[in-house]
């Protein structure tokens, strides 16, 4: 017999001999164990450790790129998931805010329905060209609406309305340039003239007043009445600065409106205006 055959034999024969060993070791009705099998035993015992660690171990490394594809699954899932909700948060903030303007909107109605007969509209376009000259209402004459209406806010006096289709109307804002609104300083009772400033500024100004009348920043400017378009005591703005003309004959203030006329999205049309 060759060596190397030898050899293998021998080393199959230990490895069935551990076998059998292991086996005997394992048989569960057995409760005393030889000195020699103990001994075995405590032997194998790191080596059966090293294995289990070894196992775990490729195990492991095994499912880690499983693991990665489920987590990236799932990372994706949530994004979408917190994108909706986003979204859904967002859409219920908007009908919060809707709800909360309406609500000041019907307060407000109710309030003033002794003097005026409103009709709510909601703000569809604007010029982005000339933000403080015009706007379109979604009101036109199938709700009753004609020239020259007044339009305003809980806050105070928009514009008018200056142009009117089956649908919807067009109004003329007070800081446009165009509008002329008969006012007067509700401390003093000063009469004068609001009107739109050039630039597109937001702002208006009260013209003509005498250079002795005691008008000063902080006072409140309201319609008069006059003029048979705009209803008397409508809030139009509070005076920001004054300055002398240059005429030398009257002087002028600037005026900040209390409407908020650069995010209206919903106004009052005044249908009506009760005696």
């Amino acid at each position: 017999m060759r060596w190397g055959t030898a050899k293998r034999l021998f080393f199959l024969a230990v490895l069935v001999a551990v076998s059998l060993a292991a086996m005997r070791l394992t048989v569960p009705e057995r409760v005393r164990l030889t000195p020699l099998e103990a001994k075995f035993r405590d032997v194998m015992v790191p080596v059966q450790g090293g294995l289990t660690w070894l196992g775990r171990q490729v195990q492991y490394w095994l499912s880690v790129p499983v693991s990665m594809v489920r987590a990236a699954e799932r990372n994706k899932a949530l994004e979408q998931e917190v994108a909706r909700l986003e979204g859904e948060v967002a859409r219920l903030n908007e009908y919060m805010l809707e709800n909360q303007r309406l609500s000041g909107l019907l307060d407000y109605k109710q309030v003033m329905a002794g003097s005026f007969d409103l009709l709510v509209a909601s703000v569809v376009a604007r010029d982005p060209t000339n933000w403080f000259g015009t706007m379109t209402l979604n009101r036109g004459f199938a709700d009753g609406v004609r020239e020259n209406m007044t339009v305003l806010t809980p806050q105070g006096l928009v514009g008018r309305v200056v142009a009117v289709s089956d649908y919807t109307c067009e109004v003329l804002l007070i800081t446009d340039p165009r509008s002329g609104v008969g006012s007067l300083v509700q401390e003093t009772r000063i009469p004068g003239i609001v009107e739109g400033t050039a630039g597109n500024s937001g702002l208006a100004r009260i013209i003509h007043i005498p250079n002795d009348a005691p008008v000063e920043k902080g006072q409140t400017v309201v319609t008069s009445g006059l003029g048979s378009i705009f209803p008397k005591g409508i809030p139009v703005g509070v005076i920001t600065r004054t300055w002398y003309e240059s005429s030398g004959l009257f002087k002028s203030a600037e005026i900040r409106p209390f409407a908020p006329l650069y995010s209206l999205e919903e106004v009052f049309i005044v249908t009506a205006v009760r005696p």
